[in-house]
């Protein structure tokens, strides 16, 4: 209740006197006359009024009129007139005793409000400092409620805690009691006698080089940095599977990433041809005889939508190849996700492997500044890790030890963010900034996903609420930040944040910077003349988040639609030898578990949230049709050492 609903109703002076305060003329005129004519009744005011008991004042048929009107005259006169001062006089009183009333009543119903809110105040406190130490329910349900009646009578706009600042509070509490307590054994391990049985073994070839007889393929991958990396495995398989020779591809400029590198900008491309010399044969241009023709004029030109997404190999064989043996050339722009995983032949899909986890070595430029990142987030410039090598080269190698940092090297925990404005707009979900946020997410969506706007005014889709609870939103940040909390990370975990462009920007990141202070990126670790090289080129600088994230001592994804998710997990699984866990959440599960964020007390959070993330930690081989760089648990790309007895 605020004053604005306080409304004091004008009164006229009718009002003000009231009812019973309002004389009747006529009976008061004559109990006065009766009063002043010596009477000296002591009738009661009922009584006198009656008309039994007071002589009639007006004239009657028994009275001659002009004998009263000259008997009286001087006296009415003078009585009438006091007793319109007396009237008058009265509500002047009135007037000023209802005044005072109405400002003693607004003064005391102000007062009234400010100890209400006082109250609540002192009480939120008391709640903050001391309710959580009590495991009770009752205490956890007065939070909620004193929470809700103070955003309810506050009308305060939304924090960018969102729709969790209760949940985040009690984050806060848990992390500044956990301090001195250990964290759970798991929480920096995988289940390790299953996962080290699996070692790896896509580097095993078993046929004859390829001689690429039937021509040439052209190929121009779309996306960012990740996707083209899984666009390429897939053409170097395709290459193969036609006996065709390859063109070194090139990457398709993009409005999203606004990325001009090339694909010598971020791999080795003499390292990719020679060690793919024996799969396929690779060239890093066509023949002259090739480049003055018109690809789109002769039919050589086939777009991601002429094949179907992840097509089998029959498809390739039945529609490309005659292209290749009439025109001697095909170009596929913007080739991607355009072959299956199943059903392929089983060395086609080893190469797919051996493409991903060998050829494709980052520019020593890029080893060299991703070898400095690691060296920072570690905190000990001698302590290489057991991915280095296969990320950084070289560069493993000539890390020396500095004498300066003399105590044990830090681990650290890599979280992916995907929570870029992008994803944020294709998703078509929502995450509670209004009206204003719609509006901001319908503009991107109709410049970069026109498609996608089409099909929103034209389908009816599922609602935002819809895909939260089936699981199709990213995580936000408080989203992430509360599941670390919850699986029992310490507040002095240090931790890596790839994908640093979140949409909402730093006011987005104070929910993580608040509960992990420890929390870096890549730009506050490396100096701007070490990233000047970089800058206004995003797949390289995901390369950098790629080396930081595959090197961490433990690495947890939010959207495991995520390419970089999905390629840093596989590569993890594939080098790691069983000690490298991955916190692969399921969306869905975790929808059900925030959507009671209002209620849940904090030990139960905790409980289903473990619970929810310990069953995605089983090892198990690569399911069926699901990617091989993701899931490289599989005889194709590694080798189950187990043996039966």
């Amino acid at each position: 209740m605020s004053l604005n609903a306080i409304q004091v109703k004008p009164v006229s002076e009718e009002e003000e006197d009231g009812p019973s305060a309002q004389p009747d003329p006529n009976t008061s005129f004559h109990s006065l006359l009766h009063y002043r004519s010596g009477s000296g009744s002591t009738t009661p005011r009922s009584r006198q009024s009656s008309p039994g008991n007071s002589p009639r004042l007006g004239p009657t048929r028994f009275a001659n009129s002009d004998t009263c009107d000259s008997q009286y005259t001087p006296l009415f006169l003078g009585i009438e007139k006091e007793l319109k001062m007396q009237r008058r006089a009265k509500r002047k009183v009135g007037r000023a005793w209802y005044s005072r009333k109405r400002v003693k009543f607004v003064v005391g119903v102000i007062g009234l409000l400010v100890l209400f809110f006082l109250m609540n105040w002192v009480m939120l406190l008391r709640l903050q400092d001391h309710g959580l130490h009590s495991e009770s329910s009752s205490v956890a349900s007065v939070s909620v409620t004193v929470r809700e009646k103070w955003r309810k009578l506050g009308k305060e706009k939304k924090a960018q805690k969102g729709n969790y600042g209760r949940m985040l509070d009690l984050a806060a509490h848990a992390l500044a009691e956990g301090l001195n307590k250990p964290e759970p054994k798991d929480l920096w391990l995988e289940p390790f006698v299953p996962a080290s049985s699996w070692k790896p073994c896509a580097d095993q070839r078993s046929w004859e080089p390829n001689e690429g007889k039937n021509g040439y393929i052209l190929v121009t991958a779309n996306g960012g940095m990740n996707q083209q990396r899984v666009a390429v495995c897939n053409a170097v398989a395709v290459a193969r599977l036609l006996n065709s020779t390859l063109v070194v591809p090139k990457f398709l400029y993009s409005s999203i990433w606004r990325d001009v590198s090339q694909f010598g900008d971020i791999y080795q491309e003499e390292h990719f041809i020679n060690y793919l010399s024996p799969d396929i044969r690779i060239v890093k241009e066509l023949p002259k005889e090739l480049q003055s023709l018109d690809l789109e004029a002769i039919g050589s030109v086939v777009t991601d939508a002429d094949i179907p997404k992840e097509a089998k190999p029959s498809f390739y064989l039945k529609n490309i190849v005659p292209i290749l043996l009439k025109n001697g050339v095909v170009h596929f722009l913007g080739f991607g996700h355009r072959l299956a995983f199943d059903p392929i032949p089983f060395q086609l899909q080893r190469l797919r492997c051996r493409c991903n986890f060998y050829a494709l070595q980052f520019v020593p430029k890029i080893q060299e500044v991703g070898a400095l990142l690691l060296q920072r987030l570690r905190q000990n410039e001698g302590h290489p890790g057991p991915l280095d090598r296969y990320l950084v080269g070289s560069y493993a190698k000539r890390i020396k030890k500095d004498k300066s940092h003399s105590k044990k090297a830090s681990r650290y925990l890599a979280l992916h963010l995907r929570f870029e404005i992008d994803m944020v707009a294709h998703s078509l979900c929502e995450f509670g900034g209004g009206e204003e946020e719609r509006k901001e997410l319908e503009a991107y969506r109709e410049i970069h996903f026109p498609a996608l706007t089409v099909l929103k005014k034209t389908t009816m889709l599922p609602t935002p609420a819809e895909l939260r609870e089936e699981g199709l939103c990213p995580l936000t940040p408080e989203e992430a930040v509360l599941m670390l909390a919850a699986l029992g990370f310490n507040r002095k975990t240090r931790i890596f944040v790839a994908g640093s462009q979140i949409y909402g920007g730093r006011s987005r990141m104070n929910a993580l910077t608040s509960l992990y202070p420890k929390l870096v990126t890549k730009e506050n670790l490396l100096t701007r003349a070490e990233l000047e090289p970089f800058m206004n080129f995003s797949s390289q600088l995901a390369a950098l988040d790629f080396i930081g994230c595959t090197a961490a001592d433990a690495f947890s994804m939010t959207d495991s639609g995520s390419q970089l998710s999905s390629l840093v997990s596989g590569y993890r699984i594939y080098y790691g030898g069983g000690r490298m866990p991955t916190i692969r959440p399921n969306k869905r599960r975790l929808a059900s578990i925030f959507m009671k964020n209002s209620t849940i007390e904090w030990r139960v959070f905790e409980q289903r949230i473990r619970k929810a993330v310990r069953q995605t930690k089983h090892v198990q081989p690569r399911p069926k049709a699901r990617s091989v760089y993701r899931y490289p648990r599989c005889d194709e790309c590694m080798c189950n050492m187990t043996i039966t007895t």
